[in-house]
């Protein structure tokens, strides 16, 4: 924990939602939004980080509007905020809202941090744990925080993932089918949290469930990071021509009845998450899926509380 004696487990609801979808709309209706999520019975909402609303402040405005939901950044770059900004950042939180803020650290992408942030984008390990150790040993001169600072790490490759288990709370992971569930869990060890996240989708036509998921497959085929990982699950070039492939889009995107969307999220669990965040996918990619979310809430509450 950052700065914190206190190494108590986290402990998160089993189900949240992943969405950059309340970056669309207008800030007062995404508090709206998430209140509407927490009453529905979801208990985390991860937002994600690149050239949006600062995750900080956005996450500041929907826990305010709401009372248990936990809010996390999935994930907050290190290379957007020094280690003591972020340290104030997720302390000012911490004590404003306690154990409802989760920092999800990550290295974040090549492309963004020189291409859009203009830093060098150095080993994304060392960075890493250079960063965990300036957080620790930043100063903090504000009021503190009553419970323990929560981080995790967006983790992929085992060394990511042994940091994440030796360093913070545990593991956020995207864009992963069960089976790297299985070797995450295995990895981390017992104890450490793993966040999955899980895109979904309530499309039984597969031509167009796989139109769909594509175009979200397609964001992250090409980025190095997601490669390599895909790759050490047994998929090659042909899988991120165009793409996806239909293999790669089915294994990464749970689409369907509903049944078909518990079988995977079930799945996950199985496989040692403890957390599962879904990412319910749209067809306009900057629409907002609530109709999914109002649809899945009641079978991903009794799924939750039978895993």
């Amino acid at each position: 924990m950052v700065g914190a004696v206190d190494v108590s487990r986290l402990v998160l609801p089993r189900i949240g939602v992943w969405t950059g979808a309340l970056d669309m709309v207008p800030a007062a209706e995404s508090v709206h939004l998430a209140a509407e999520l927490e009453a529905l019975g979801y208990g985390a909402i991860w937002l994600p980080e690149v050239a949006g609303r600062d995750v900080m402040a956005h996450l500041a405005l929907l826990l305010s509007g709401t009372t248990h939901l936990v809010g996390a950044t999935g994930i907050a770059s290190i290379w957007a905020r020094d280690a003591v900004t972020m340290k104030g950042a997720v302390s000012g939180l911490t004590e404003a809202f306690p154990e409802r803020m989760v920092a999800g650290l990550g290295v974040s992408h090549h492309t963004l941090v020189e291409g859009l942030r203009g830093h060098h984008y150095g080993s994304p390990l060392a960075s890493m744990t250079a960063y965990l150790d300036a957080m620790d040993a930043a100063p903090y001169t504000a009021f503190r925080p009553t419970t323990p600072l929560r981080r995790v790490l967006a983790a992929l490759g085992p060394k990511m993932l042994a940091l994440a288990a030796a360093r913070t709370d545990g593991a956020h992971t995207y864009l992963v089918p069960p089976e790297h569930t299985e070797t995450a869990r295995a990895t981390l060890g017992n104890t450490p949290l793993l966040c999955v996240e899980q895109a979904v989708l309530l499309e039984t036509d597969p031509e167009r469930a796989r139109e769909i998921g594509r175009a979200h497959t397609a964001v992250y085929v090409r980025l190095p990071n997601y490669q390599a990982n895909l790759r050490r699950l047994g998929f090659d070039d042909a899988d991120f021509a165009d793409g996806g492939s239909d293999r790669l889009v089915d294994a990464i995107v749970a689409w369907g009845d509903e049944a078909a969307i518990l079988r995977r999220v079930g799945a996950q669990f199985a496989a040692g998450a403890d957390h599962v965040c879904v990412q319910a996918l749209a067809a306009d990619p900057r629409g907002v899926p609530a109709d999914q979310w109002r649809h899945l809430a009641p079978a991903l509450g009794e799924l939750a509380a039978s895993s």
